[in-house]
């Protein structure tokens, strides 16, 4: 790591997404700051090309694409394939490793930052959701930081600075409620993929924004939240907030409740990940509570988002079960998005393919590999024999 503290080496895993472009606007506005070491990239190579042109890295990592035909602008050190992110991660200069990468590709990173003390500023939810227990046991035996990118956990973990755990009553992350968060349940049988991509807060890629629209995406962070703050599943809530002001509360033993608002922005929770225990002045928006009145919540409509209770059962009961749910959702996420599942038709693959494993625990990443396949194989047979039966 990087012996010089006033600028600190950045590795930002899955540069060309969402949460990338984030990070580098705010590395952007904070040069004096940060420097990126290292940018990694999944499949678009021109996109990628362009970012190591402008930020100048030590290395660049094309991992998804082909790179045959890729002749890139950009004349320092490029590599290629999955294997290549963890040795970018792990680079001499990296102090704070950004992990951004989509889907269950992302442990291993997550893995490595935490084993070699490194900050950890986690975007990626599969890591939690899938690996739990290993991430907790090599965060604790690296002595590094782990510090969340997702605005709910960040606000929850602004609101616990200074506190002690056993202060802690209960943790309320906030949804948006997504873009059905009026349909009727009859509707729902008729939304098409265009229909669930228009989140109408967050701007978020293709698989993410369906998450949203089925709740998935909460059932993840509640799972998340166990495990980040240590908290039990009875003691995390999930309360409708349609307008993404408040994007989550800590309330207290002594019955005190905090919260964390602001605008909708991914760049508040990378700002606060980047600086801590600082936070970082900067031009964010001014926040104006009369414009953001008025502050309304909403019960979560479970009953009519199956998804989410299968993923928090699936969190509860732990051992396989967290990554059996995220990948049979990866699985039907895609195929809705192709055509091939009708929306109503997603939980009821998930719930047969969670059917089949049990909640013993889980030995290693190799065990994480082993069940995340079998269950991906087992949701895509469930897949197709759903569409034979509808002619979706």
């Amino acid at each position: 790591m990087s012996t010089d503290r006033q600028v600190r080496g950045v590795a930002l895993l899955g540069a060309t997404g969402s949460i990338g472009a984030a990070t580098l606007n705010v590395i952007r506005r904070h040069s004096e700051r940060f420097r990126v070491v290292a940018l990694t990239g999944h499949q678009n190579a021109a996109a990628l090309d362009a970012l190591a042109r402008e930020f100048d890295p030590d290395v660049a990592v094309l991992s998804g694409a082909s790179h045959d035909s890729f002749e890139p602008g950009w004349k320092g050190e490029w590599r290629y394939g999955e294997s290549e992110i963890v040795r970018a991660a792990n680079a001499p200069d990296v102090d704070i490793v950004v992990n951004a990468l989509v889907g269950i590709a992302g442990l291993e990173a997550t893995l490595a930052t935490l084993r070699e003390g490194r900050r950890l500023a986690l975007a990626n939810k599969e890591s939690l959701v899938a690996g739990g227990e290993l991430v907790l046991e090599a965060w604790r035996d690296g002595g590094g930081e782990l510090i969340p990118v997702d605005s709910e956990h960040s606000a929850i973990h602004q609101c616990l600075q200074g506190c002690e755990p056993a202060e802690v009553r209960r943790l309320f992350l906030t949804a948006s409620g997504g873009p059905f968060r009026d349909l009727p349940r009859e509707a729902l049988r008729n939304v098409q993929p265009e229909d669930a991509l228009a989140h109408p807060t967050w701007d978020m890629g293709a698989k993410i924004t369906v998450d949203s629209a089925t709740l998935a995406n909460k059932a993840l962070e509640v799972i998340e939240a166990h495990y980040l703050f240590g908290l039990p599943f009875d003691r995390i809530e999930v309360v409708v907030h349609p307008t993404s002001v408040v994007h989550s509360m800590v309330e207290f033993v002594d019955g005190s409740t905090l919260a964390q608002l602001g605008h909708p922005t991914m760049e508040v929770p990378v700002l606060w990940a980047l600086g801590f225990p600082r936070r970082l002045k900067d031009q964010m928006p001014r926040f104006d509570p009369i414009a953001a009145s008025p502050l309304s919540f909403e019960s979560l409509r479970v009953d009519d988002f199956p998804m989410f209770r299968l993923g928090v059962e699936a969190g509860a009961e732990g051992g396989k079960l967290p990554i059996v749910y995220n990948a049979a959702n990866e699985v039907v996420v895609a195929a809705f998005l192709r055509g091939t599942l009708s929306f109503e038709d997603l939980p009821s693959v998930v719930e047969e393919t969670l059917s089949h494993f049990s909640c013993e625990p889980v030995h290693g990443l190799d065990d994480v590999w082993q069940t995340d396949s079998d269950a991906r194989r087992l949701a895509s047979t469930a897949v197709e024999s759903v569409g034979r039966r509808t002619g979706t």
